[in-house]
């Protein structure tokens, strides 16, 4: 048998986990952006913007899944 978990008594514990996940999210987001936009004034290259922007949105959306999954 496995313990039940009980629900959170405290709402600002769920609302900072959250919100912690929130801008997780967005500096990824970010920090892919950055990246590519320095990468593509580095290189002369157009495309690695883009690229690294989606790829840091899908990153940032599988952590928010694995992190909403574990709790």
């Amino acid at each position: 048998m496995s313990p039940e978990k009980k629900p959170n008594d405290n709402p600002l514990k769920a609302l900072a986990k959250v919100s912690g996940m929130g801008i997780q999210m967005g500096l990824t987001i970010y920090g892919g952006n950055l990246l590519g936009s320095w990468l593509d004034q580095k290189m002369q290259w157009s495309f690695l913007e883009i690229s690294l922007t989606l790829l840091s949105i899908a990153l940032a959306i599988y952590a928010m899944i694995k992190q909403a999954k574990a709790q």
